[in-house]
């Protein structure tokens, strides 16, 4: 997890374009600057990150569904429940899936799972359209190699 660039998701687990799910792991860093001021003393994983983290998860499973075509972008966030601490040096397990999609938009679940133990979910709704330019189609390609984005689900143009 590169918290400093909003690189929030380490590693794609699984992927099931079929079933419209996928699982991500994230590791919280044991330092960060963000934890100097979340609190100090008492270190806390931002809940805003922590929806950015099921929002990225969210993201790759719709760029895969489209087959790497379209980017998705975060429009609406309904319902998160942070539901315990999320401290440095956890490994969060994220699990998404598509509730619905049609229209340029798409709604997915998400949770996020320390240990076995769901720490927070939320239903994310994202708008999605063409990738606005190259430079950002290929920071997307080189991020899917890094996370381990299916390579055969990288369709190009």
């Amino acid at each position: 997890m590169h918290l400093e660039y909003f690189h929030l998701i380490d590693r794609i687990a699984a992927i099931d374009i079929a079933a419209r799910t996928i699982t991500v792991e994230a590791n919280v860093p044991h330092t960060s600057t963000i934890f100097e001021g979340h609190f100090p003393g008492h270190p806390l994983m931002p809940g805003v990150l922590l929806i950015e983290a099921m929002a990225q998860a969210s993201g790759w499973l719709l760029i895969g569904i489209m087959g790497f075509q379209r980017m998705p972008f975060l429009a609406a966030v309904k319902e998160a429940k942070m539901r315990t601490f999320v401290t440095p040096g956890q490994a969060l397990l994220i699990n998404a899936s598509v509730e619905h999609e049609g229209s340029g938009f798409a709604v997915t679940n998400a949770k996020i799972s320390v240990d076995g133990k769901m720490v927070c979910n939320s239903t994310l709704t994202f708008r999605h359209a063409p990738f606005p330019n190259p430079d950002m189609r290929g920071h997307m390609d080189a991020m899917a190699k890094r996370i381990g984005f299916p390579l055969q689900a990288m369709n190009h143009e």
